[in-house]
């Protein structure tokens, strides 16, 4: 297989990997995907082997970034394990976007919800509105895979407007 078709193959390759829910995919799925976008039967075994190479070359790298980032956030929160701030009903409050708005993680009906919400003062207490959202477990992951989608559609957006 020549060079140029070993890049065309591992880019198309990375690219659906990149956009794939990981708990759906198989390889055969990605072949599949790949063969289509490229026309070229990628079941053959000489294309078949490399698509593996490629698709486990990338879970790879995925499972070091992770690792990375868990390691990053574990030494976050040794460095930070006395600045953890709580609101009156114990839920951790991650951020503050505003004076009113904050992100917060909180259990609700045994499910653990990452909010974002704006809050209101009454009588000394800081108190959640129903302005704002609170999202599962699958739902702020599914939400995380799309922020490059929402940036684009942004940035697309603001360049209409200019």
């Amino acid at each position: 297989m020549d060079s140029e078709t070993r890049e065309k193959i591992k880019k198309t390759v990375r690219e659906i990997l990149e956009e794939a829910d990981m708990n759906e995919m198989t390889e055969y799925k990605i072949r599949q995907m790949a063969s289509q976008k490229l026309e070229l039967n990628l079941s053959d075994s000489k294309y078949k082997a490399y698509v593996r190479h490629v698709v486990n070359s990338f879970l790879e790298e995925q499972k070091a970034r992770q690792e990375e980032a868990e390691a990053a956030a574990a030494d976050d929160d040794n460095n930070n394990s006395n600045q953890k701030e709580f609101d009156d009903d114990g839920d951790l409050i991650v951020c503050r976007l505003s004076e009113k708005r904050r992100v917060t993680i909180q259990e609700f009906r045994g499910k653990n919800l990452v909010s974002i919400r704006e809050y209101y003062k009454k009588d000394g207490k800081e108190l959640p509105s129903s302005k704002g959202i609170s999202l599962t477990e699958e739902q702020w992951s599914a939400f995380r895979k799309n922020i490059p989608n929402i940036e684009k559609a942004v940035r697309k957006m603001e360049s209409q407007i200019m």
